[in-house]
């Protein structure tokens, strides 16, 4: 069996005398090698991270079920024992949200008249309506009903 190092192999070198193609073997770092592949590992490891922030909210309604201070006591402890976790899940899901509304135009083309909407008029509208839910869940959260 011939082993090639992926490094030493030059294209020239792939080709056997026969035609046929010798494939280096894959190693785990190839998401490293183009930028655009490291984003696209980035996005799959953040559907991790919302993953683990729709556990947490479960398990929030599963204290709340068990009544108000074991509600009190995980909100605590989310608070102070949980908050850089909150953070890294929160910055996981901004940029989740972000790569996924800048694929929205390719795979919800919208056609209006006969005539496709522009991409940039996609995004723009996915975007103004994400900042208009934050503002509505933003003012629900401080004024909490109270006007």
């Amino acid at each position: 069996m011939i082993t090639l190092d992926n490094h030493r192999l030059k294209e020239e070198m792939m080709k056997l005398a026969n035609g046929n193609y010798i494939r280096p073997p894959a190693r785990y770092s190839w998401w490293m090698r183009q930028g655009r592949y490291w984003r696209y590992m980035m996005r799959e490891l953040s559907s991790l991270f919302i993953g683990i922030f729709c556990f947490i909210l479960v398990w929030g309604l599963f204290r709340l079920a068990q009544g108000e201070a074991a509600f009190n006591h995980w909100t605590n402890e989310l608070w102070y024992q949980s908050a850089g976790l909150c953070w890294l899940i929160f910055l996981f899901a901004t940029y989740h949200s972000y790569t996924w509304f800048m694929v929205t135009p390719k795979a919800m083309p919208i056609k209006l008249n006969g005539k496709r909407v522009a991409a940039y008029i996609i995004i723009g509208a996915h975007f103004l309506l994400w900042l208009f839910a934050s503002l509505v869940v933003w003012y629900a959260f401080i004024y909490g009903g109270n006007t």
